[in-house]
């Protein structure tokens, strides 16, 4: 009886072994990320796993295709957007927690080239003197929304909107730039601010609509624990201080 109980117990355990995401799945939670803040939010995903011991598993795409999925029953738990319009409008929709709306970061708006002499501030745009600028999609992407309205600010749209490849996403705009499909682009700082070399114009933040990235609690997480802790974390000097290092502004 007592070999027979032993035996049971090892089989049990052999069992668990192969299936890991049975002990997993409660200490994780599904991340819908806006894609100019990829490159933070997996810094912040690897701090929080290792003070929590849970796990953030991270999504990127465009805000406006996300929050698509997100009333069409994607099982996104935390929405982290590139604007504070659709993380509000969950809340008011009955998508998201009410009360956990805020802001996590706020975006600079640059104009990107891979080439060390392209680009010389606004004078670059105005000299109009490349064949293709990259944006984000406007529709869906605050980034892409924003480089738009700096060119009309500028006065340079109408000369310069033959010129525009829109990427679906900020990152597709960036991959432009770094293929050199595109000369230079309109991206965010968060995406370039580590690059070594390259050429670029941090745009004047009263040529644009402050970008305001707002995070909010999905009603899909509000009963996972993972989900409220990685919100938590959020606010966190440990998680501020690596939004920074990115280039985004807190605190305001």
């Amino acid at each position: 009886m007592i070999r027979l109980t032993r035996r049971f117990l090892f089989l049990s355990a052999a069992v668990l072994a192969v299936l890991p995401g049975v002990a997993a799945q409660a200490a994780s939670t599904q991340v819908a990320v806006a894609a100019n803040f990829t490159d933070a939010a997996k810094d912040i995903a690897k701090a929080f796993q290792e003070k929590t011991g849970d796990e953030a598993v991270l999504s990127f795409s465009a805000t406006g295709q996300f929050y698509t999925q997100i009333t069409q029953g994607a099982p996104f738990e935390v929405f982290l957007a590139a604007d504070d319009d659709r993380p509000t409008r969950a809340v008011k929709e009955g998508f998201g927690v009410e009360g956990t709306v805020f802001t996590y970061a706020i975006g600079q708006l640059v104009l990107f080239s891979q080439n060390a002499d392209t680009v010389k501030g606004e004078e670059t745009l105005k000299a109009n003197a490349f064949a293709k600028l990259a944006i984000a999609n406007p529709e869906s992407a605050p980034y892409g929304a924003a480089a738009i309205e700096t060119l009309k600010a500028l006065k340079l749209y109408d000369a310069i909107q033959p010129k525009i490849v829109q990427g679906t996403s900020i990152a597709q705009a960036y991959q432009f730039v770094q293929t050199g499909n595109a000369e230079l682009g309109f991206v965010a700082l968060g995406q370039v601010v580590n690059e070594k070399g390259g050429s670029r114009w941090d745009v004047p933040q009263d040529l644009y609509t402050p970008i305001r990235q707002d995070a909010v609690l999905l009603k899909t997480g509000e009963g996972n624990a993972a989900a409220k802790a990685f919100v938590d974390f959020l606010k966190t000097p440990e998680a501020l201080e690596i939004i920074r290092r990115y280039g985004y502004r807190t605190g305001e």
